[in-house]
């Protein structure tokens, strides 16, 4: 069973950074990309940054510049490296694999479980 596990939210200053990581267990046949959205309680899940399994990116262009993604293939883990956090930056953040659990599969979309970043002073 695959499993998605963020961690490294939690509460920094404006100004300040986070590292949030986000390891993929389980057993699967192929990754296509992986991905880091946020939504805000009442808002709808918005998309931060998306990495291919051959590094290429892109990201949410209100926060380039200040959020980097990068991926460690042989850990299965993705990165999103937040600096010059803003108070807008509060929000629930969401990793997400779009992956084939065998060969011939369809693509499937498999979601964290959401660590929470709040800047605040």
């Amino acid at each position: 069973q695959v499993q998605l596990v963020e961690s490294g939210g939690g509460l920094v200053q404006p100004g300040g950074s986070l590292r949030l990581s986000c390891a993929v267990s389980g057993i699967f046949f192929s990754m296509d990309d992986m991905g880091w959205y946020r939504q805000v309680l009442g808002k709808q899940r918005e998309f931060i940054a998306r990495i291919t399994s051959d590094g290429r990116a892109n990201i949410k262009d209100s926060v380039e510049g200040r959020f980097t993604i990068s991926t460690d293939n042989a850990k299965n883990t993705v990165y999103l490296q937040m600096n010059s956090l803003k108070p807008e930056d509060t929000a629930v953040y969401y990793c997400a694999a779009n992956l084939k659990i065998r060969a011939g599969d369809f693509t499937y979309q498999y979601w964290g479980q959401g660590t929470q970043v709040t800047v605040s002073s």
